[in-house]
Formats: structure tokens, sequence, C-alpha cells
């Protein structure tokens, strides 16, 4: 049996976390007496990993205060999960459950989130098993760069051609590009859909069918 293998982002794609990005945000801008990014360049940001993105909102700031800003911002997210969990996207646990059910289909994950906060994310879905490799930006550089996703083929011995990507950033697509594999944007995420590519999708229901375009081009 000849597998393939399907990696999911997880903010802006699985869960619709941008109202605890977009507080704890502020609260960490706030922390330091500084004005905050607006909610678009906040979002734009989403899917690098925390030091990047910090970077690339205040790029005139020292070090220093850039990594203050990231503890800052740590601790007002973990603060904000232990409170309420960000939602689902509509259909993406059915979606998840469906793929779930294909023997010759493998799942993964590959985020920008912490590993601590991956594994309260699947514990409090019940997606722990699901997902047989798990990426997270604890043990690799930002996307774009392919890393995450080398690693999810080393893990599973999965060919980059048999291999798609499903984000919502353009991050994810030049991340899926640079490992030599196909993207699959939502249309749903914190970048527009224009930004994403040829391949994008506007509900989970739409997923089956450009997976099963792609299988059928014999490259994925």
């Amino acid at each position: 049996m000849s597998l393939r293998l399907v990696v999911f982002d997880v903010d802006g794609t699985l869960v619709d976390s941008q109202a605890h990005i977009l507080a704890a945000m502020v609260q960490a801008f706030d922390g330091l007496g500084l004005a905050s990014p607006d909610r678009a360049a906040v979002l734009d940001i989403v899917g690098l990993s925390l030091p990047q993105a910090i970077a690339r909102l205040v790029p005139a700031l020292d070090v220093a205060a850039q990594e203050r800003l990231v503890a800052g911002y740590k601790d007002a997210y973990s603060g904000m999960r232990a409170q309420s969990l960000s939602p689902l996207y509509p259909g993406a646990q059915e979606m998840l459950e469906q793929l779930a059910r294909d023997d010759t289909v493998l799942l993964g994950i590959a985020t920008g989130k912490s590993r601590r906060g991956l594994v309260h994310l699947m514990a409090a879905h019940g997606w722990e098993g699901r997902f047989v490799t798990l990426q997270v930006a604890d043990d690799h550089p930002s996307k774009p760069h392919p890393s995450m996703l080398q690693a999810c083929l080393r893990e599973t011995g999965v060919a980059a051609d048999r291999a798609v990507m499903v984000g919502d950033t353009v991050y994810d697509m030049e991340m899926a590009q640079a490992a030599g594999m196909r993207g699959i944007g939502v249309g749903w995420g914190y970048h527009s859909a224009d930004r994403l590519g040829a391949r994008v999708i506007h509900d989970f229901d739409a997923l089956p069918a450009a997976l099963a375009g792609l299988w059928s081009e014999g490259t994925a």
C-alpha cells in the first residue's frame, strides 16, 4: 500500500485563534509601553515563529526589547489559553475524522506554535494519536524554511511528491514549495486567498476533491 501524507498548519487553518493572538499582542506591547501594531499587521505575521514575527513587526526595536515582547506575548497567550479555547473552523473536526479513516493517508502538523501550546490544543480537541508527525516552532527554523516538512517526510517515509501541505498563509505555501511538496491554501485564514496560489479551498467540504485532484495527477 502506497501512503500519502497530508500536513496541516494550525492557527488560521484548523483553529481560529486570532482573538487570542490579537489580545496577547496588545498585552505584550502595553507591557513595554509601546503602541500595538494594527490588526492587519499582526495577522500577516501569523505562521512565523514568534521571535521572527516580533522582529518583523518592530524591526527597529533592539533585540533585548524584542525578547521582552516575545516573553510578554507568551505569558499573555498562555493565560488566555487557560481561560478559554480557540474555536475550530467549521468542518475541521469532521474532516480530520474522515481523513483518519482512510488507511492510505497519514496526517501531520507543521505549526509555528510551541510544543506546549500544541499539546494543550490536541488534548482539548481529542487529537492525541491522530497525527503521526508533529513539527513545532521549538525544533525548527521559522516558516517558510522547509525544515518542518522535511522532518514530516523523514518521519513518515513518504516522498515529497506524495505529500501535501494545507495552510492559510504564504509562509505555508512557500514552505511546501521549498520542500518539494504541493500546497493547498484555505481561504478562511489570515492571509487573503489571492496570495495563496492556484489551489485554494473555501470550506473543508472542498478538501477531499482538492486532494483527489492532486492524487489523480500522480504527483501527490
